[in-house]
């Protein structure tokens, strides 16, 4: 049971941290450089899956893909030319590299030639009365992976709970679309998935913060756990639990707490 006082604290730091200014240094600034609904869905994705490391990094590299993209990255997903192709041969960040970027492009292709949202591919898994996006994570890894010839390196990039990963950076992907509130930090503009559906994104850092505060004790850093912590942080707000996400990141991650 999570006292009054830890609770008090664990709210006090969502509602300083879940407003605009948090926005600029973080990668969830690649998304808000758009407005159209499928930009901001590629967009935050590629923001995303680069998520590890130094944020100043990961929101260049970021920027840079999108320059690379014309800054239309549903357009060029959809209807790039060859030649087009040939100006991310260049690419990498960290162990993403030119091989990892052409197939998730080829991916996105498939996609939206079919769909009007990328929420679909994570929904169509997802069963009636899922508690966690769970079912939605090993699904779009199976759905992301199903075209033909898929580089073998590039399945490091996805996670899924069917590997026992924690899922963070997806599950901080899930949160930007997903979550729906006033403040302008997450988008909301993902309707079949709910807020309440959602796992906290966890890492080492979040981890370190919330073993400290009793929130988790499993130890391994591993879906298990990012459950487990969800489940806590329920008991604060059934219907938002990775509200929280933003309390513990910045207590880990920016106070060094």
């Amino acid at each position: 049971m999570i006292n009054k006082k830890l609770k008090d604290f664990l709210n006090k730091k969502v509602d300083e941290y879940n407003q605009p200014f948090f926005i600029g240094p973080d990668p969830i600034c690649i998304p808000h450089f758009f407005t159209k609904k499928q930009d901001i869905e590629i967009a935050g994705f590629f923001a995303a899956i680069f998520a590890w490391g130094n944020r100043t990094t990961i929101i260049n590299k970021s920027k840079e893909l999108m320059l690379l993209m014309d800054n239309a990255p549903h357009e060029f997903c959809l209807h790039h030319s060859e030649g087009e192709l040939k100006k991310l041969l260049h690419f990498k960040h960290r162990t993403f590299n030119p091989t990892d970027l052409l197939y998730f492009i080829d991916f996105f292709q498939h996609h939206y030639s079919k769909y009007d949202s990328l929420e679909t591919a994570f929904t169509n898994s997802m069963n009636k009365n899922d508690t966690t996006i769970e079912n939605a994570l090993d699904g779009f890894y199976d759905y992301f992976f199903s075209l033909e010839n898929v580089p073998k390196r590039t399945l490091k990039h996805i996670a899924s709970p069917a590997k026992n990963s924690s899922c963070k950076r997806l599950n901080m992907y899930l949160r930007w679309m997903v979550r729906n509130d006033n403040n302008g930090v997450d988008f909301g503009i993902w309707k079949i998935i709910s807020p309440a559906q959602l796992v906290i994104p966890l890492d080492l850092h979040v981890a370190r913060v919330a073993r400290h505060f009793g929130l988790l004790q499993r130890k391994p850093t591993d879906w298990l756990a990012a459950v487990e912590l969800t489940e806590a942080m329920k008991t604060l707000d059934k219907n938002d639990p990775a509200k929280y996400d933003f309390a513990l990141f910045a207590l880990g991650v920016l106070e060094k707490f």
